[in-house]
Formats: C-alpha cells, sequence, structure tokens
C-alpha cells in the first residue's frame, strides 16, 4: 500500500550497523558471545530502525516453538472453559502462541494421544485442566521431558499446580451463613469424581466443625440446574432448613426455582450463596450471593510459572500456589428467620 512505512529487518539492522546478520542474531539471543562495542551498535541500529524481533523466531533460535500447549476436557463447564480462556489471553501477553488439545474422554489412551499431537507440533511445555478425581497424582508424567504445570487439579505431590483455593471459597460462604445466625448450613454437593466438589465439601465441613455445628449429609448433583431443583424440592420440604450452601450457580439457580415453587421465600425463609460467580448470578430473582474465582488472576500465574519452567535452567522444583477467592453477597442471603 502507498504510503505504508516498510518494516525493518534482521539484515537492515546488520547493514546499519557494519556487522553480518549473524551478529545481530548473537546479540539478540547470546549477547554474552559479542562484545559490548557491538553490542551497543547493533541496539543503536535497533532502536534507530525500530526493529523488534519476532518472539517465534527468537524461540526457533534456541530450539523452542514459543507456543505452550493445554490440554483440557469437554466438560462443558463454566470453570474450565474460563479457565482456558483466561490461559489464552495471559499467553498471548507474554508472546506465547496456544495448541489445544482436547481429550474425548478420560481414558489414559486419549489423554495420551492427546499429548502426543501437542508434542508433535514441538510445544515448549503444557497446562493441564484436569479436574477429575482419577486424574490427581496420575498425570505427572504426561508430558515426558516437557514441563507441565496442573490448573485446578488438586494438591498432587510433586506436581506444580496452580489453582483457585477451593476449601477457602466454601468456608467463606458458610461462615457468611453462620455469621448470620443460621443454626447450620446445608450443602449441594457437585458430583464426587470432580477434585472441587470434594474440597467445596471439606470446606463446609470444616466450617462447621470450627463453629461446633454438626454437618447435615450434602445432597448431591451433577452441576445442572435440574439437579439443583431436584436437591432444592429435597431439602425445601425440610422446616428446619434455612441456610444452603450450593456448590455452583447453575445447581443454585434450581435450588431457587425449587423453592419458589415450595413457596419458601429467599431470604426471608432460606438464605442460599452459590459458587463461581458466572455473569448471569447477579441477575437471578433474587440476586445471589456467590463465591467468586478469579479465573484471569489464575490463567495468569499458569502461564507465569509455565514460563519460568521453560526458561529456567535449573530445574524447578515443584509448587503449589493457591489463589484466594472472594465472597460477593447479594440478596439472596439474610438473617436466619429466628433473628427477626
Amino acid at each position: 500500500m502507498a504510503g505504508q512505512r516498510k518494516m525493518a529487518t534482521l539484515a537492515d539492522v546488520a547493514r546499519l550497523a557494519e556487522v553480518s546478520a549473524m551478529t545481530v542474531s548473537r546479540v539478540i539471543n547470546d549477547p554474552t558471545t559479542v562484545s559490548a562495542e557491538t553490542q551497543d551498535r547493533v541496539r543503536q541500529a535497533m532502536i534507530q530502525l525500530n526493529y523488534r524481533p519476532n518472539p517465534l523466531a527468537r524461540g526457533l533460535a534456541r530450539g523452542r516453538s514459543h507456543t505452550i500447549g493445554v490440554v483440557t476436557f469437554d466438560t462443558g463447564q463454566y470453570g474450565p472453559g474460563s479457565t482456558l480462556l483466561a490461559i489464552e489471553r495471559a499467553a498471548r501477553v507474554r508472546g506465547y502462541g496456544v495448541a489445544l488439545a482436547v481429550a474425548e474422554s478420560r481414558d489414559r489412551l486419549d489423554i495420551r494421544a492427546a499429548v502426543l499431537s501437542l508434542a508433535d507440533r514441538r510445544v515448549d511445555g503444557l497446562i493441564v485442566i484436569a479436574p477429575f478425581v482419577e486424574f490427581s497424582g496420575a498425570l505427572l508424567d504426561i508430558g515426558g521431558h516437557l514441563p507441565v504445570v496442573m490448573a485446578e487439579s488438586g494438591h498432587s505431590a510433586g506436581a506444580t499446580v496452580v489453582g483457585i483455593d477451593q476449601v477457602l471459597g466454601a468456608v467463606l460462604a458458610t461462615r457468611h451463613l453462620l455469621d448470620l445466625g443460621h443454626a447450620t448450613v446445608h450443602h449441594v454437593a457437585g458430583p464426587s469424581d470432580w477434585i472441587e466438589s470434594g474440597l467445596r465439601i471439606d470446606g463446609w465441613r470444616a466450617a462447621l466443625s470450627d463453629a461446633g455445628r454438626v454437618a447435615p449429609p450434602p445432597v448431591m448433583g451433577d452441576w445442572t440446574p435440574p439437579s439443583g431443583f431436584k436437591a432444592g424440592m429435597q431439602l425445601a420440604d425440610d422446616p428446619s432448613v434455612s441456610a444452603i450452601f450450593v456448590a455452583n450457580d447453575q445447581m443454585a439457580l434450581g435450588v431457587l426455582a425449587a423453592l419458589h415453587e415450595r413457596g419458601r421465600t429467599v431470604p426471608g425463609d432460606v438464605s442460599v450463596v452459590g459458587f463461581d460467580d458466572t455473569p448471569e448470578s447477579a441477575y437471578y430473582m433474587p440476586g445471589l450471593t456467590t463465591v467468586r474465582q478469579d479465573f484471569e488472576a489464575m490463567g495468569e500465574v499458569a502461564v507465569a510459572t509455565l514460563d519460568r519452567l521453560v526458561t529456567d535452567e535449573e530445574p524447578t522444583p515443584a509448587s503449589v500456589r493457591l489463589l484466594a477467592p472472594t465472597l460477593v453477597p447479594r440478596q439472596s442471603t439474610g438473617p436466619a428467620p429466628s433473628l427477626r
């Protein structure tokens, strides 16, 4: 296009600095092999020409593709989907591309096929979104020689894990209801084969125990509104139930519908807390008190952690980094009926 300024190339820098293209490449990728005087001359030429090295080209020069592989599962749930989106955004900011492999099932052969498809694309490392119990501790060797970061995968010994503190989130939800004067808190749990479901049960029980309360039996759901409705119908028929902590916002929607059908007002008769802070939760009737997970921050930390594993020359010990969730109070919770 007429008038458009031509992008400077590495050869242009070499000509202006009066050195070879190989010398410019060394200044960019391995400056210790070039004299200080030559480095200064090359860098001045780069500034003058507004030349910016291509991150992918730099990666290839170092034997890297500057691409992160992400392994995930076709769950259709809000948490894993939000985690994936956050990872992609954070990778882009750091100059990484993202190659995605979706395991169609939990079968180890399907997982292995997904990982091998990424290895064939020469990714620098892997982030694995593995929310299922059977994979806790079983994915440590999934990447072979590749660095691996687990996202939302429990606290597996020997694994580098980045996640959100599910136990703390459940504690915050349960304490909120206890602080409002409710004698106890009932729980609608997620499916037993999900790591997050078990951790949220642990936090709910711990908060009740710390307050000297006995935990009622949890009512099991499957993350969907229909399962929340079924659980809500069961709890609504018990007049002693005044507070319910639901393991995700979608099931909480079903619980609210069941309470309405049974003629129990929220929060007048029953207070309800969800988990996730989905975009629509503020517009439930009434607006849902819930626990917010900062998926954007988790994606940034996961990518930064993998970047460190990829670039550090010395082996990095396994670590667990859990980010704190926050409680978002809305209209679905209020004082226990006995206090009115």
